[in-house]
């Protein structure tokens, strides 16, 4: 019995600690890319937020929701079922369980995200998600998006701020689409940026106790590292 106990308990001690992530920043960061490959590392779970939020827009733009009426947006905030898969290595997400993994995807849904998420009830919605989703993340979590450091997980264990130069940003995204226009793409972006950050309900902002990573001149697998390496550190002290 004594030998029992003590191996337990010593796998107890050799466990790493269960903890809560929060990776924020705008887009063509590496927000994605980093979180995954970090959870995925650390055998923790993973949630893209921007993809749910998506696929309340998605859902708004195929169920004839004028998405410019905040009003009309507020009122079918709750009636999408959004199911968010939370492997890094194959993360899923369903709407009214039908893959909407792809069609999220699509430039009208990028083009409308901004206004759908700055409603304050949409917002709400996807909030009680997420939160749900991180506090039945045993082995722990890593959440990118936006405001997950500021508002959605304030208690994260660790919360890093991804940032880049618009131009490096703009490259990345043009690279991920093909025939895309560098210009456009900047631009695009600076606009979202604008949208997200001057919203009055959950700005894209840095935590006050977030760490910052400019991605600017970094490699993908240097921003990976640097991450695992704070996370490591954050679970060896618990």
């Amino acid at each position: 019995m004594s030998t029992t106990v003590e191996t337990v308990s010593a796998a107890a001690r050799t466990a790493p600690a269960a903890v809560i992530v929060a990776i924020d920043g705008p887009s063509g960061t590496g927000k994605s890319s980093t979180s995954k490959a970090v959870a995925a590392q650390l055998g923790l779970s993973y949630l893209d937020t921007g993809a749910q939020y998506r696929a309340i827009t998605w859902w708004m733009l195929n169920n004839g929701i004028d998405v410019h009426d905040a009003m009309e947006v507020a009122t079918a905030a709750a009636k999408p079922v959004i199911v968010s898969g939370t492997d890094p290595t194959g993360p899923t997400i369903t709407v009214d369980g039908e893959d909407a993994s792809g069609p999220i995807r699509t430039q009208e849904v990028t083009s409308k995200v901004s206004a759908v998420s700055a409603v304050p009830e949409v917002r709400t919605r996807i909030t009680e998600l997420q939160r749900t989703i991180a506090a039945g993340a045993e082995r722990g979590i890593v959440v990118e998006g936006r405001d997950i450091g500021t508002t959605v997980l304030p208690d994260a264990d660790i919360k890093i701020f991804l940032t880049a130069s618009p131009e490096a940003r703009a490259a990345r995204r043009s690279g991920e689409v093909k025939g895309s226009d560098l210009a456009a793409t900047k631009e695009a972006l600076i606009k979202r940026d604008a949208a997200d950050s001057g919203r009055k309900t959950s700005p894209l902002a840095k935590a006050d106790d977030a760490v910052e990573v400019d991605t600017t001149e970094l490699p993908l697998q240097q921003v990976i590292e640097c991450v695992v390496t704070l996370v490591g550190e954050k679970q060896a002290a618990k």
